[in-house]
């Protein structure tokens, strides 16, 4: 049982102490904490905040503390329900508010659930900002309103179609052409949001859907961390049902994986190197995702002409970078779609739609396009931490060790060997180290970070 605190919000799991774990005093205390930074941001008569939550089971009575401690505050609530991460961001700036409260744990287990932030453009909060929030909440400062000031929540359920209409609309996505293209495909949505949303944009689009763990009860069938390991039934259903590819999306839809007709995985780090490379194609420019993802984007968005830069791990992070590099398009390997024309936040239905526009041009099945990108294997594994594990000491040591090797020491560490990679860092959602590895092959990948981790043990002793 865990709390963790940190400048993208609050996520833990449900029951236990207050202050361990995610409480409802404590889902109370940081939605006032927030509540409190939004009113110090800008002095006026009205703040209005939107809220959505994933299926899982606990989200209900999350976002009903969440909501009725904003009303406490004085501040209107624009109450979404069941909804999607990328949903609650552009619902935000569409309703003008002030800003905007996920509740979900994203691919974690169904005992967690988080508070995610955004700010006015529905975008997450950066590092100043969150402290902030995490001070204020520290502090227990927060005022509120009197009687005749309490805000008020309004119900609106019609924003995942909203959305799927801004979808839509965008000018790369080639509705005709997909519709022409008369494609099946059987959607994993993990008994939650996206078990609505994906289905219905796939049926605008002339997609024959086939629904696997399309139930939003929060429910989890399996793992909800879209993995090779944990999509067994998807692989099973994609050839059963002789589907020309499959999809899977975690619990609040901002991740995103494809799997062949064959019932083989696409890669998750490929998500955003297809899509990518079709944006690219007509769009050309610039790229980012982050320093543990695929060197595949930076070869695709070279051979388009385009250049690539890697920010920190952090969603945050990509987007500042973007911003600034004026990417046309980013994201992140985990198979988080990053696409500016639509809107400064991973959307797998935006990452749907792209991907099916490529496809239906190129006319080609999904295994087939895999060819036609370098092939790259990555390893991600963890270490579980405890209190003795001094990280910070152990990434000073590897860094150390490796110094003559190509370091990268923005987030954790980063070293560039000339054929493979490997980053080590402290997870910002997790009480672990990662060790992701990047090879030619997979045995090579899982053999470097199997390395690194005896390494990182014999060093921690």
């Amino acid at each position: 049982m865990t709390l963790i605190k940190s400048i993208s919000g609050i996520r833990g799991t449900i029951g236990g102490q207050v202050g361990d774990n995610l409480t409802p005093l404590d889902a109370v205390k940081f939605a006032a904490a927030y509540g409190t930074w939004l009113k110090e941001q800008r002095q006026k008569e009205t703040y209005k905040v939107v809220v959505g939550r994933d299926a899982r089971i606990s989200g209900e009575m999350i976002q009903n503390l969440v909501m009725n401690t904003l009303v406490g505050l004085g501040i209107n609530v624009v109450d979404l329900g069941l909804s999607t991460t990328p949903t609650v961001e552009i619902a935000v700036p569409m309703e003008h508010a002030d800003g905007g409260i996920i509740l979900t744990a994203s691919h974690n287990p169904k005992q967690w659930n988080a508070l995610k932030l955004l700010n006015a453009k529905g975008e997450f909060l950066n590092g100043v900002e969150g402290e902030k929030i995490l001070n204020i909440a520290e502090a227990d400062t927060m005022q509120f309103a009197e009687v005749d000031d309490l805000g008020e929540i309004t119900k609106n359920q019609a924003y995942i179609d909203l959305h799927i209409d801004e979808v839509l609309n965008l000018d790369l996505v080639d509705v005709k052409a997909i519709k022409d293209a008369n494609l099946k495909v059987v959607v994993d949505g993990v008994n939650s949001t996206g078990g609505i949303a994906i289905p219905e944009l796939l049926e605008r689009l002339g997609v024959q859907a086939v629904k696997l763990y399309c139930e939003p009860n929060g429910q989890f069938p399996h793992n909800p961390e879209p993995l090779k390991e944990h999509l067994t039934d998807l692989s099973e259903m994609v050839v059963k049902e002789n589907a020309d590819f499959g999809i899977v999306v975690d619990p609040d839809v901002d991740r995103l994986a494809f799997m062949d007709e064959n019932g083989e995985m696409f890669g998750e780090e490929y998500t955003l190197v297809a899509c990518a490379d079709y944006v690219l194609s007509k769009t050309p420019g610039s790229t980012v995702s982050n320093m543990s993802s695929s060197r595949a984007l930076r070869d695709v968005t070279e051979k388009h002409g385009g250049t690539y830069e890697a920010s920190a791990v952090g969603e945050v992070n990509v987007v500042e970078l973007m911003k600034k590099n004026n990417a046309v398009i980013g994201g992140e390997g985990n198979g988080g779609i990053i696409y500016p024309e639509s809107h400064y936040g991973r959307d797998s239905l935006v990452g749907v739609a792209l991907f099916l526009s490529l496809l239906a041009e190129r006319e080609m099945s999904v295994s087939a396009l895999r060819k036609t990108y370098t092939s790259y294997f990555m390893s991600k594994k963890k270490i579980q931490l405890t209190p003795q594990i001094d990280v910070d000491a152990i990434l000073k040591t590897m860094e150390s060790r490796y110094a003559n090797e190509n370091i990268t020491t923005v987030d954790g560490v980063k070293i560039d060997f000339a054929e493979n990679w490997v980053h080590l860092r402290k997870s910002n959602t997790e009480p672990i180290i990662r060790i992701y590895t990047e090879a030619k092959s997979q045995e090579i990948a899982d053999a470097l970070a199997d390395r690194f981790i005896d390494e990182i043990e014999a060093v921690s002793k």
